[in-house]
């Protein structure tokens, strides 16, 4: 039985992971409102988004050399804070230059941020001697869907978008200052060096090891981002309901989320890595399938809660086995795969604005559509190696 210090340990990383979903989904639930409140349509939309993924990119890969050479509980204290403060800056000018630019800079705090809090995860759950690692992804999800809810509620009493974010961006900063004192101390300098003198040859083949779970990683993410993004959007413009059902929409694949990221652990244990991953990458198909097919509003908050259950469990299982690999250290194994998987998250959804300027939102998330067929063929090839050795 984990001793009470480690238990403290894992509500500390906990409440990184809720402030994150929760503070992200508030804002993202009211994006309809932001996209009138900047006067832009799906694809200048778009290219704002992509600020969030330029800024994520850029920060990611050196918050995960930081992490390994100071140490992630110091870094993820830090690029946390950044965080909060970057999300009332999302509503405070209409300027094109100034809105990138915040949004740059949102990319770069919450990018750094998933980066070190995925990586304290992986040291609780080596010393926590079990599969818990799910449960992390699931206390985000449950802030994603709390904070939905909330931002509909800010969006049915109409509460000015800067009042709202700036008091829920100081209210994520009091959980923040208390988990940043109980933090767990890795020894990155000691696992680096273990790490290089392995030499280039291992880091090739450490590379080569993570690629197919970045690349399933990189096709969750994208339909992770397309939902956060897109979802309220999609609920509001192509199904033609009003914003706070649109934002509930969002709050919809959420809930599914956090009932798939409570139980993930669980089915994880009994089915396998691979095989819970192949259901849910079939979930997600399905799920996304119904919601394009069937543009009722049942039938996307149906297809919207597949989608959420089917992606809950794909990227907890990936960065718990690349933060787990042998001789590499965890900011070293999450560093890869988070670069290679946010991506995804970040890149999809600018994405998709582009393609739904063109051709329509059900044709943008089309595109995330096949992205899923594809994670469940990559899946599906794993499964198969696995069961031929």
């Amino acid at each position: 039985m984990p001793n009470k210090t480690l238990l403290i340990n894992r509500i500390a990383v906990s409440l990184f992971f809720f402030t994150n979903g929760f503070l992200y989904a508030n804002w993202t639930a009211r994006l309809p409102e932001l996209q009138k409140y900047f006067g832009l349509n799906n694809s200048e939309l778009g290219n704002v988004l992509f600020c969030i993924a330029l800024g994520s990119m850029i920060a990611m890969p050196l918050a995960g050399w930081l992490g390994n050479k100071f140490g992630s509980d110091k870094v993820v204290r830090i690029v946390s804070l950044l965080f909060c403060v970057s999300i009332p800056l999302v509503a405070i000018s209409q300027n094109e230059w100034i809105i990138r630019l915040c949004f740059l800079f949102l990319g770069a705090a919450s990018g750094s941020m998933d980066v070190t809090m995925n990586g304290q995860a992986v040291l609780v759950e080596r010393l926590w001697g079990k599969v818990i690692f799910s449960s992390f992804h699931a206390v985000f999800s449950i802030g994603m869907a709390i904070g939905a809810a909330i931002g509909g509620l800010f969006s049915n009493f109409q509460i000015p978008l800067q009042t709202h974010l700036t008091i829920l961006a100081i209210l994520g900063t009091l959980p923040i200052f208390w988990a940043s004192t109980k933090l767990l101390k890795d020894s990155p300098i000691t696992e680096s060096k273990t790490f290089e003198e392995k030499g280039n040859n291992n880091k090739f083949l450490a590379l080569k090891t993570i690629l197919p779970f970045g690349i399933i990683a990189f096709c969750c993410m994208t339909g992770e981002g397309s939902m956060v993004d897109w979802s309220a959007i999609f609920m509001n413009k192509v199904v033609g309901q009003n914003e706070t059902i649109s934002a509930w929409a969002f709050g919809t694949f959420g809930v599914a989320m956090t009932i798939g990221r409570v139980f993930g652990d669980y089915f994880t244990v009994k089915l396998g890595k691979e095989k819970i991953m192949l259901i849910d990458a079939c979930l997600a198909a399905v799920g996304l399938g119904i919601a394009l097919a069937f543009t009722s509003i049942w039938s996307t908050f149906l297809g919207f809660f597949l989608v959420g259950l089917g992606l809950s469990t794909i990227v907890p299982i990936v960065f718990s086995s690349a933060g787990n690999l042998k001789n590499i250290s965890p900011s070293a194994g999450i560093s890869m795969a988070t670069s290679i998987g946010y991506t995804g998250f970040f890149v999809g959804p600018p994405t998709i604005g582009y393609l739904a300027e063109a051709f329509g939102l059900r044709i943008g998330l089309s595109f995330v559509f096949a992205l899923f067929i594809l994670m469940a063929l990559i899946i599906a090839i794993l499964l198969g190696k696995m069961k031929s050795n």
